[in-house]
């Protein structure tokens, strides 16, 4: 029973902080005090220092030396590479999902990327990252591979865990991806070639990267 106990305050531990660099509430570079985690979560320190270790081998949290548990800090290199190989993955399975998706689902689409339009206004980066992931989520949900689903799910936690949420998508990229997600929901209620629209999905988020990176390099001079 006290086995039991003490497990189920680790891994409540550990989705509380999971969640909180995943939402960018802890921020990349951010430090992790485990007396005062433990505090919080009205636990004791061991519960929180084993999730932390599970967050650890998730890639979400780093050791510095003299500063103990920091947030992962941001890896560019590693943000280019996923994103790169999530707009194949995503293209490839929004153009299968087109096949079969249910025109009365359309709807769904067009009030994700309103709430993102919403989002946007109010300047709450992290929750137009959110809305952008649902809308994604459901371009594709009707895409009968499920291993290809299983890729891209296995790679959005990837990219989970090198990037803060929102912090590496722009206000004028934001708005530009805005306009693709209508044109994308247009493409997919026309019916339009799978081709076309695996095409056009794939270079939306590509688009993404591009802009990421000229704004790195503007930065840089």
């Amino acid at each position: 029973m006290k086995t039991t106990h003490k497990t189920n305050k680790q891994q409540y531990a550990y989705q509380v902080i999971r969640s909180r660099i995943l939402d960018g509430r802890y921020p990349p570079g951010h430090k992790l005090v485990i007396d005062q985690l433990a505090r919080e979560l009205k636990t004791s320190a061991i519960p929180v220092r084993e999730a932390i270790r599970l967050l650890e081998a998730d890639s979400l949290i780093s050791f510095k030396p003299y500063s103990g548990a920091i947030v992962t800090p941001f890896d560019e290199q590693a943000y280019l590479e996923t994103l790169s190989v999530l707009a194949v993955l995503e293209g490839f399975a929004t153009a299968e999902s087109s096949i079969h998706f249910p025109h009365e689902k359309l709807e769904g689409l067009r009030v994700y990327t309103k709430l993102m339009e919403d989002a946007l206004e109010q300047l709450d980066y992290s929750l137009f990252s959110n809305y952008n992931k649902e809308f994604h989520k459901l371009t594709y949900k009707y895409c009968t591979n499920q291993f290809l689903l299983e890729q891209i799910h296995t790679t959005w936690e990837r990219l989970g865990t090198v990037r803060q949420q929102g912090s590496t998508m722009k206000p004028v990229r934001m708005k530009r991806s805005v306009i693709e997600h209508y044109q994308l929901i247009e493409m997919m209620e026309k019916r339009e070639d799978p081709k076309i629209i695996e095409t056009f999905a794939r270079n939306h988020k590509l688009n993404t990267l591009k802009a990421f990176l000229e704004d790195s390099q503007q930065n840089s001079i």
